[in-house]
């Protein structure tokens, strides 16, 4: 059985580090999503995250640093002083940036899943920053979740995935921004957002011209697959709710309001306020709560593309797979 640790507990973090050191795997809050935290530069700590989540090989992972001093163990010094990379790391770390660079040759080829670049970040969160600090080597963190599912917000969340698989799950209550990092990579001083995130297009612009999305290659990009974030109903994203059926065999997930001439078996509102900062943290904990409804579908109403709306919006297109909707 999986051990559930609150983090108020004074020895919560020196239990998980000592499995950490001992090359085990640990559940994790962080400010985006919880992880799955394993020593980045252990290949058998590695795999074993590999093995509980049961993702392929072919999907690399996210290596979490405390201090950008720390990042020169994760990739070259030299990758780290090009602009705007610096500017970059002095405003948005510790926080939701992931940068794609350079990896170093004491970063496992299984991290990467055999790239030459590899995904780093500093997070913001304090249990994850002080498991950092008593460790004193960097962990490569992916969503704590089965391949492909639904990314967790809650330690039982990540007990229902992971229950059985994993010895710990530290317990840090609700995560406060409720999806994964901005993934970006800088190319002749432009910034590419690989996915989108937190860290926003309009935040970027500040530092450098932003160039258009990239659809990055399989096997380069963490959660760069098309059907990623999933529940196990099947989910459709629709632009309004009007012409979808309804009905007590599914369930609908709304931006900012229910609505008034359908009935489904069960409603969850994103954010009655309009707020796209509070859709973001409910997105997955609702996507969950539907999932566990004896219900058929999903369908999830389309919010405003700014900001980490588009964030949003990627996750849900994710989910769906590009399912069209049933008529």
């Amino acid at each position: 059985m999986t051990e559930v640790l609150d983090v108020k507990r004074p020895e919560s973090l020196e239990r998980a580090a000592a499995l950490l050191r001992r090359g085990e795997v640990v559940g994790v809050p962080t400010e985006t999503v919880y992880g799955l935290a394993g020593n980045a530069l252990d290949e058998v700590a590695v795999a074993k995250i590999f093995v509980a989540k049961e993702r392929p090989t072919f999907d690399p992972l996210i290596v979490h640093v405390r201090s950008n001093s720390d990042a020169e163990m994760v990739v070259e010094r030299a990758a780290l002083s090009q602009p705007p990379i610096p500017n970059l790391i002095t405003r948005f770390w510790p926080g939701p940036l992931t940068l794609l660079l350079p990896k170093t040759e004491r970063i496992p080829d299984l991290v990467t899943a055999g790239s030459t670049e590899v995904a780093v970040r500093c997070p913001s969160h304090p249990t994850i920053r002080g498991l950092l600090r008593i460790c004193g080597f960097p962990l490569a963190v992916p969503s704590a979740n089965r391949f492909g599912r639904i990314s967790p917000t809650s330690a039982s969340a990540v007990l229902s995935e992971l229950d059985g698989r994993i010895p710990l799950i530290l317990d840090g209550g609700a995560t406060p921004v409720g999806i994964e990092s901005t993934i970006i990579q800088v190319t002749d001083g432009v910034i590419h957002i690989l996915r989108p995130g937190p860290i926003t297009v309009e935040m970027l612009a500040d530092f450098g011209p932003v160039g258009e999305e990239v659809t990055p290659k399989q096997g380069i990009v963490p959660g760069s697959l098309a059907s990623h974030y999933a529940p196990r109903k099947p989910l459709f994203l629709v632009d309004s709710l009007e012409g979808i059926p309804d009905g007590e065999r599914s369930g609908l997930l709304a931006w900012r309001r229910e609505p008034e001439n359908l009935a489904f078996y069960a409603v969850r509102v994103l954010s009655p306020k309009a707020d796209l900062t509070e859709a973001a943290a409910n997105l997955f904990r609702f996507l969950r709560e539907l999932d566990e409804q004896p219900i058929e579908r999903i369908y999830a109403e389309r919010v405003p593309e700014i900001g980490i709306g588009r964030a949003i919006t990627n996750r849900l297109q994710r989910a769906s797979g590009g399912q069209d909707q049933p008529r």
